[in-house]
């Protein structure tokens, strides 16, 4: 049985995270916490550690192993050309509960800086799978490790997700004779999610949905439409005028209801550059849009952050 470490009960965290840090340079498995369930993972410097991976994993729920990267930019770095899609589900799913199939070969990116071996075992069918981990203990980690982790897939040999450490630790099969050794997990406590991640494929302009889990096909829609941004200084009459003028006009123009914009892949946004979050319009941008049958009164003003400007499509100012 692995050692169980309960993070939640530590005096001092960073030594916990630490010592599975050393772990993993050492070429041993480590359990770890995800949004959805609890995984497993191998430092993809260490070929033996990934490949026992596989046995982590249930064989009817590929990928057995997973690329997990510390960041959605750190994804350029081994998928050279993601594609329109694919740039657009980086930037809006990761860091998130949804594991990305992309078409590569064994020399795109930095991918040749991996030990062959462990390129050969994450490389299925020239489809490299990848995953932002938005789980704080394991980001920590991944931040003083200087390549990737491997992760299992959400699925442990049993079948059945882990959702508690302990959960993992009696999740892999007697059956299997070959079952790998955990050497640690690491205690969070309950995921985020009951649900598994979902996985996507990603062929130049095609997707499709392997495994639908938290995210479910109608929120994927909705994440490869065009965000439209308008941008001023407060967020309170100019920007967000512009915004619903806008979808009036889209609505109008392909002959729906603005509720349906999102289906049909319109986005529409304001923020501002100075702007206080939670203040309501003017009273003059509320009275000259009332005026083209427009209700302004439920806005509520945002600041402009990176984070927004990195997920628009179009910005406009």
């Amino acid at each position: 049985m692995p050692q169980i470490i309960d993070l939640n009960h530590s005096e001092d965290p960073r030594d916990i995270i630490h010592r599975a840090v050393q772990a993993l340079a050492e070429g041993k498995l480590v359990g770890f916490a995800s949004e959805t369930n609890y995984i497993v993972a191998a430092y993809s410097l260490q070929p033996e550690a990934v490949q026992k991976l596989a046995a982590c994993s249930h064989p009817e729920h590929p990928p057995a192993r997973t690329l997990a990267l510390k960041s959605p930019l750190e994804a350029l770095d081994y998928v050279r050309n993601p594609g329109k899609i694919g740039e657009k589900l980086i930037r809006r799913c990761w860091p998130g509960p949804v594991t990305l199939l992309f078409p590569v070969s064994e020399d795109s990116g930095i991918l040749d800086s991996l030990p062959p071996e462990v390129r050969q075992l994450i490389i299925v069918n020239g489809e490299l799978p990848c995953r932002v981990v938005g789980e704080e203990v394991l980001q920590a980690v991944q931040r003083l490790l200087p390549a990737p982790l491997i992760i299992s897939s959400d699925f442990p040999p049993n079948g059945t997700p882990a959702r508690t450490a302990a959960e993992l630790a009696n999740s892999q099969s007697p059956e299997i004779s070959q079952s790998p050794e955990i050497d640690l997990i690491i205690d969070h406590g309950h995921c985020r999610y009951s649900s598994t991640s979902t996985i996507v494929r990603i062929n130049d302009l095609h997707w499709e949905i392997l495994h639908e889990g938290v995210v479910n096909e109608r929120t994927v829609r909705r994440l490869l439409g065009d965000v439209y941004l308008f941008v001023c200084t407060g967020n309170t009459c100019r920007s967000p005028m512009a915004e619903a003028l806008f979808r009036k006009l889209v609505a109008d123009k392909l002959g729906c209801s603005e509720e349906e914009l999102t289906e049909k892949g319109f986005v529409s946004v304001s923020a501002g550059l100075a702007a206080y979050p939670g203040s309501g319009p003017s009273p003059e941008a509320v009275e000259v849009l009332k005026l083209q049958g427009i209700d302004l009164s439920p806005h509520e003003s945002q600041p402009l952050t990176p984070r927004l400007l990195s997920q628009a499509d179009y910005v406009f100012t």
